[in-house]
């Protein structure tokens, strides 16, 4: 196990569970005031203020203009088939709607933090969770708390895509098996696929899938900028990379096509885990 994650109770799993820990100390949630997420009325239907549709409309239409030649052609096309609203936020029923009649998945509205068996078991029954607050304005460009705008626009499109789907099926499976141990193994696989990850079986193909990255204004552009380090993947290897959460990724793993996913859920993930922790961890580059 990664010693150095001793004592470091806050997230998550992706930003999303509050049992997992931190690979590093996290430097800036200290003295921000805390994201709360609001409540669906009886209906399921969340009524957002002018100014959080503000919030909305501005990245989102920040991002129309960077992701089309940056992010994948499978995440455009699952963008394409939300066709979400520019002046507002979605409801989710909206995107279940969409998700149902692709791959049979759907959201579910959670707070900004879950624990760690309530997230794998969401994903285990083909439910993506989702807060349903979105961030403020001096978080615009980065925001370590997993937003709407987060789920819906960096993740939904591609929950569209049976390889995506599949592999965040699988994921939550595996968690549900795991040890405590193994899950924080398991972080690193999900934290350098379906967040940050990259596809493209050459540099100038080289494209955007992970939804840490896509619904990220400036990440967007530092991923392919190639100031970064580019990896190819390999599980053993992405499991024993320690990563922070609380500032752009210094390292990137790049998948040749999104079908890799398959291979990947339907691998002896666990074996490669126990491997991984057998070796231990690289040193960090943050």
């Amino acid at each position: 196990m990664d010693t150095r994650n001793a004592g470091m109770e806050r997230t998550a799993l992706t930003r999303k569970s509050s049992s997992i820990r931190y690979d590093s100390p996290p430097t800036k949630l200290q003295n921000k005031k805390p994201y709360v997420s609001h409540t669906p009325d009886m209906n399921g239907v969340i009524d957002y203020s002018q100014d959080e549709h503000h919030i909305w409309q501005t990245l989102l239409s920040r991002q129309a203009k960077q992701i089309p030649d940056r992010a994948c052609p499978e995440y455009l096309e699952g963008l394409d088939i939300l066709n979400l609203p520019k002046e507002k936020i979605p409801q989710l029923a909206n995107i279940d709607e969409v998700l149902q009649a692709t791959t049979g998945w759907q959201t579910e509205a959670v707070p900004a933090l879950i624990n760690f068996g309530h997230f794998f078991k969401l994903l285990a029954n083909k439910k993506f969770p989702v807060a349903t607050f979105i961030r403020r304005a001096e978080d615009m460009d980065y925001i370590q708390e997993p937003d709407i705008f987060h789920e819906i626009v960096g993740h939904c499109p591609l929950l569209s895509h049976p390889a995506f789907a599949a592999f965040n099926e699988a994921y939550g499976k595996l968690g549900l098996e795991a040890s405590k141990e193994e899950r924080v193994f398991l972080a690193r696989m999900y934290w350098f696929t379906i967040e940050f990850g990259l596809v493209g079986s050459t540099p100038s193909e080289r494209r955007i899938y992970g939804g840490g990255i896509l619904s990220s204004p400036s990440e967007t552009i530092y991923a392919l900028s190639g100031d970064p380090e580019y990896r190819e993947f390999d599980l053993i290897d992405v499991l024993r990379t320690p990563y922070r959460i609380d500032h752009i990724q210094p390292i990137y793993y790049v998948i040749d096509d999104l079908d890799r996913l398959f291979d990947i859920a339907t691998s002896d993930v666990r074996g490669y885990v126990k491997k991984a922790m057998s070796l231990g961890l690289f040193e960090p580059v943050y």
